[in-house]
């Protein structure tokens, strides 16, 4: 048996073929540095007999994906923001505190409480800024996600409202 023949009885679950396609064409782009055109992918959908109907459907959900892709990585970016705010705000409170203890009574004794409660809080942010998982960062990002969407909204419409008055 040639090797010919044996390559010609092998059968691949859907799965598997996208897995395969996915590497060579991650090889192939990493040994080239190239990036596919529009029309190179209708060229090879063609070729593997996608409609082109399917392969808009494709490109609109990986769109769709990739758009909320880049607000997760919005969300992440301004959750780690706010904490190294509160975090700042944090030590600047309990440096000042802990200064003026040592300034009035030449020993550091009251602000010591205070730097741990101060600590607490600082634990609980931390746990609820990167230990947050599941349906509870869904939440949080959704809660984000209307907020932010409010925010273009009215900044979309201010911005239309000041054009007008210039005008």
């Amino acid at each position: 048996m040639t090797d010919f023949d044996s390559q010609n009885n092998r059968f691949y679950s859907q799965d598997d073929v996208q897995r395969i396609l996915q590497l060579a064409i991650a090889r192939q782009a990493d040994d080239q540095e190239k990036e596919f055109s529009y029309e190179q992918i209708v060229e090879i959908a063609q070729e593997l007999d996608i409609s082109p109907e399917s392969l808009k459907l494709a490109e609109k959900d990986w769109r769709s994906q990739h758009q909320e892709i880049q607000q997760r990585q919005a969300f992440n970016t301004y959750r780690l923001t706010r904490f190294k705010k509160r975090l700042g705000n944090y030590t600047i409170v309990n440096g000042f505190l802990i200064l003026a203890d040592f300034v009035g009574g030449g020993t550091i004794s009251w602000s010591l409480y205070l730097l741990v409660f101060s600590g607490l809080a600082v634990g609980l942010d931390v746990w609820n800024t990167f230990l947050m998982k599941g349906e509870e960062y869904e939440r949080a990002f959704q809660r984000w996600y209307r907020r932010h969407q409010v925010k273009q909204t009215i900044n979309t419409f201010v911005n239309r409202w000041f054009k007008v008055l210039q005008i």
